[in-house]
């Protein structure tokens, strides 16, 4: 039986002659909806190529609130996935809507930890691993792995994607200080620690200074070139764009703070509507510019609709439920701009997405931190619309210039081959590289 092909099966083992073997401990990986899954998947996949043969151990369907069974096709036939019992605390141990701190201890998902320990180690001892990789932002996952480790002396590849504490996260001081030692304890137990851009080595070495410094590792997140080259036809050609404009951004949106809270380029919008600069789709004419916005997936939708409905834009921002993965990754191609909305508390990370943005080939507004990573990436690849999230006095007239830009067949592509220096197929060579040194 395939292994994932649905929610009930186990696991299946292929037959490739590969003798070098990695377990993978990864909460999201297919069929789970999120952004962490496509890196799981794409090194589970690539690794291949390179000579190392990857054992998945991951959670089943039942344990995540979106999924794409989609996915499911993109794993190879010939990796062995194993699924260990996990519950959501939130949906499957609440009563009347309340569950106990003791099930969610530290996460939603504790319940995994057991029945993955114990799966680990059989699929150790009887496949022979040479190294285990582990990937965050579920901190379940990284005491699974840990616990692995010190059971078995496998050397370890801690893959953080994140810090466990940062600013005000976690807000219980108990739950604040069991992440704190979780993150300490990997940083100095793993034999290698995996980060995805430069501005987090930098954070984590600075408040983690005793490990060496060779112990970093700095591996970016990407895109699937196996993926994104099924769409490349969809692409629009740069000359003047007829009828009504479409934007997109896909992914999560805060209101609360300033980490991606769309306010202040909504309230931009609703200026730039009231001097008679642009419309809905419908009021599209040589004096206004017709635009539509899709803010899908916000995880916020009825605040963020109602901060819509205060401004009176309902006609031209909607907000849209989340897509399976290769549909996300459609709309992304057929929008005539993308939106990033990242606060400078964020400058040491890089949205996933935005690799994606970047090889969908479509021009990109950025309301990012400028001297953060995300806006050295779009540096680099040649896109200059880059303003800080919080200068609302500075989006209107940015705004309004990217639309006519976009009218006009003269925003800014991003250059191909920088972009292609971020093919995910390259971080899992990298990756293969430092499974071998280990091994």
């Amino acid at each position: 039986m395939r292994c994932g092909r649905w929610a009930g099966y186990f696991w299946s083992k292929g037959s490739i002659n590969v003798h070098k073997r990695v377990l993978m401990v990864a909460f999201h990986y297919p069929p789970a909806l999120a952004s962490g899954t496509q890196r799981a998947l794409s090194f589970s996949r690539d690794l291949l190529e390179f000579g190392w043969e990857p054992m998945v151990l991951t959670t089943p369907a039942m344990a995540h609130e979106k999924t794409d069974f989609g996915q499911l096709e993109e794993i190879p036939p010939d990796i062995l996935v194993h699924r260990a019992p996990a519950l959501d605390a939130a949906r499957h141990l609440a009563i009347r809507g309340r569950y106990s701190r003791l099930t969610a201890w530290p996460d939603r998902w504790a319940s995994w930890y057991p029945g993955a320990v114990a799966w680990g180690l059989y699929l150790i001892f009887r496949y022979r691993p040479q190294v285990i990789w582990s990937t965050y932002p579920i901190p379940t996952t990284l005491m699974i792995a840990h616990t692995l480790h010190r059971l078995t002396g496998l050397p370890w590849v801690a893959d953080l994607r994140d810090p466990l504490v940062t600013g005000q996260h976690p807000r219980d001081p108990g739950l604040k200080e069991t992440f704190a030692r979780l993150e300490r304890k990997t940083v100095h137990r793993a034999t290698r620690v995996v980060v995805s851009t430069p501005g987090l080595k930098r954070f984590l070495s600075s408040r983690h200074p005793e490990p060496p410094p060779e112990k970093w590792v700095l591996l970016p997140n990407g895109y699937d070139e196996k993926i994104f080259r099924r769409f490349d036809p969809l692409t629009k050609p740069a000359h003047p764009t007829v009828g009504p404009l479409t934007l997109v951004h896909g992914g999560t949106l805060y209101t609360g703070s300033e980490e991606r809270n769309p306010g202040p380029l909504l309230n931009a919008i609703a200026r730039l509507r009231k001097q008679g600069y642009i419309g809905a789709e419908h009021e599209n004419s040589a004096e206004r510019i017709g635009v539509r916005i899709i803010l899908r997936a916000t995880g916020h939708d009825d605040i963020i609709q109602a901060m819509i409905r205060k401004r009176g834009l309902f006609d031209i921002v909607t907000t849209a439920p989340p897509l399976p993965y290769l549909q996300a990754i459609q709309e992304m191609f057929q929008a005539d701009g993308l939106l990033l909305f990242q606060g400078e508390s964020f400058n040491h990370l890089i949205p996933a997405k935005l690799f994606e943005y970047l090889r969908a080939n479509r021009p990109i507004f950025a309301l990012t931190g400028e001297q953060g990573d995300s806006a050295r990436i779009l540096r680099e690849a040649g896109m200059s619309t880059i303003l800080p999230l919080e200068e609302e006095s500075l989006l209107l007239p940015a705004f309004l210039t990217f639309l006519e830009q976009l009218r006009d067949g003269e925003a800014e592509l991003p250059d191909r081959n920088t972009v292609t220096g971020y093919s995910r197929r390259i971080q899992a060579k990298r990756l293969a590289g430092v499974f071998d040194e280990l091994a």
